[in-house]
């Protein structure tokens, strides 16, 4: 049963939570913008395109942002309740800490829940299709723009060179080479002219004035060509722009991709993996064994002939002068033929084994971006009380160090895991191992009112040890 003081925590909690979440989206989609920003830069990309890709790359930070929310906002709504003296009043009524930090910690463990649904049903769709969009992005060619002077070679199969533009629509001294890609090129030369895109953006049109069209025609593969100059008074050439428009690539070309799988795709593809894997094992002993002879040979042999053997200083002595090239020359052969066949198994093993181990983090994480929602509240609420300070003051630089700690193990792990020098499950959770911990001390110190963020404890001290009157005097 809910009673008022659950009321009262779930109310202070709510409104800090809202708007440090969608900070903390904004910030992470800027950040990812930021890495990305040279695919975007100068291709021309429409609002509409923009507004959708914006919308996909947020879905997908949702995970990663609902942790930093919870650690900054339980921060500061028990920074807060320390601050205004109700966690005071609260305990002197008899209520552990403890008791009022259950109902937060059942909303964030319902934020957990809502972090692996979206880690499981929509960010694989999300995923999907910002990969898609991204890729399309940067296939794309840059916006059509034609600068006084330069030769632009975007066009395909032309060259244009325009000498001055007036309000990017009248043109003069207007060079346009047509290529080809034969021994033979067309020129158009013309004074000036009027330059217009069509509304759809598809087509480029050149109105041109008093000109020359050279044009050679014949077997490019002989001299003998002929060679055409026509002049013009007005000449139109049209150009096609569709290669610049951003193009749709369907979403079943990325969907095999780990990240676009959810938690019941990820079971079933491991599964597969790891037959895939036991069976490239059988197959590499099967085609290796008839190689390697001697493993079939029985001790009793070796021992048989240790004593020639002991003899002999090397191997060579033991084999005669007359067999020497022969047996060299079988066994290079012999060698090259199992270093070929062990490459190639080698290669389809570790790429296998690659694969398995990146579907495994996948599934891994999951549950670990969810299960961060609780173990950092653990974190953030009894660092509140501890600091009984609200606002975005210390509670944000608190916060963020602690969220920068939890990401940085996180990446760390996830790229030891896909190095192949840590296990998945450890790579995974080693973030959450190293915090569970820290949130369990800190809540049992703040269930002790401890004075660990009281700079008036350690001055205190300070001067009762006589460690300020020493300070002093060095100064």
């Amino acid at each position: 049963m809910i009673k008022k003081l659950d009321k009262l925590i779930i109310k202070a909690f709510i409104g800090p939570f809202l708007a440090t979440f969608f900070i903390a989206l904004f910030i992470l989609v800027i950040q990812f913008f930021w890495l990305y920003i040279d695919d975007f830069v100068g291709k021309g990309i429409d609002v509409l395109t923009l507004v959708q890709f914006i919308g996909y790359v947020s879905t997908t930070l949702v995970p990663l942002a609902l942790p930093l929310g919870i650690l900054l906002s339980s921060i500061m709504t028990f920074g807060n309740l320390g601050e205004s003296f109700e966690l005071v009043a609260i305990k002197s009524a008899g209520i552990p800490l403890v008791r009022f930090m259950r109902p937060v910690l059942v909303v964030s463990a319902i934020l957990g829940l809502v972090a692996f649904a979206f880690a499981n049903y929509v960010i694989p769709v999300a995923e999907l299709k910002m990969r898609t969009l991204l890729y399309d992005i940067r296939v794309a060619k840059p916006a059509f723009d034609i600068k006084e002077g330069v030769f632009y070679k975007k066009l395909d199969g032309y060259t244009i060179k325009i000498g001055k533009k007036e309000n990017d629509s009248i043109i003069h001294n207007v060079v346009i080479y047509e290529h080809n890609y034969t021994l033979q090129d067309n020129i158009i030369l013309a004074e000036k002219g009027t330059m217009t895109i069509s509304p759809d953006q598809r087509f480029l049109s050149f109105n041109l004035q008093n000109g020359w069209r050279y044009q050679e025609k014949g077997n490019p593969g002989t001299v003998e060509t002929e060679y055409y100059r026509l002049g013009f008074k007005e000449y139109k050439k049209v150009f096609d722009l569709s290669s610049f428009k951003l193009n749709k690539t369907a979403d079943s070309t990325f969907k095999t991709y780990y990240k676009m799988l959810s938690l019941q795709q990820l079971n079933t593809v491991v599964d597969s993996l790891n037959g895939v894997v036991k069976k490239l094992r059988d197959r590499s002993e099967r085609e290796l064994r008839p190689s390697m002879p001697m493993q079939s040979v029985p001790d009793s042999v070796w021992k048989k002939h240790k004593a020639v053997a002991v003899k002999a200083k090397n191997v060579d002595q033991l084999i005669p002068d007359t067999l020497k090239r022969n047996v060299y020359s079988n066994a290079v052969t012999k060698i090259s033929g199992v270093k070929s066949v062990a490459e190639f198994l080698a290669y389809d093993y570790i790429e296998q084994q690659k694969q398995l181990r990146l579907h495994k983090l996948e599934r891994h994480r999951k549950f670990t971006l969810s299960f961060a929602c609780v173990v950092l509240f653990l974190i953030g609420a009894p660092l509140g009380s501890i600091i009984r300070k609200g606002g975005l003051g210390l509670p944000l630089v608190i916060s963020v160090f602690f969220f920068i700690v939890f990401h940085i193990m996180n990446t760390t792990g996830e790229k030891l895991v896909k190095e192949d020098a840590m296990q998945p499950v450890t790579g995974m959770w080693m973030s959450t191992a190293i915090l569970i911990p820290i949130g369990m001390f800190l809540t049992w110190k703040a269930m002790k009112d401890s004075n660990l963020f009281n700079a008036e404890f350690y001055y205190r001290t300070m001067r009762r040890i006589g460690l300020s009157r020493w300070l002093k005097e060095k100064q």
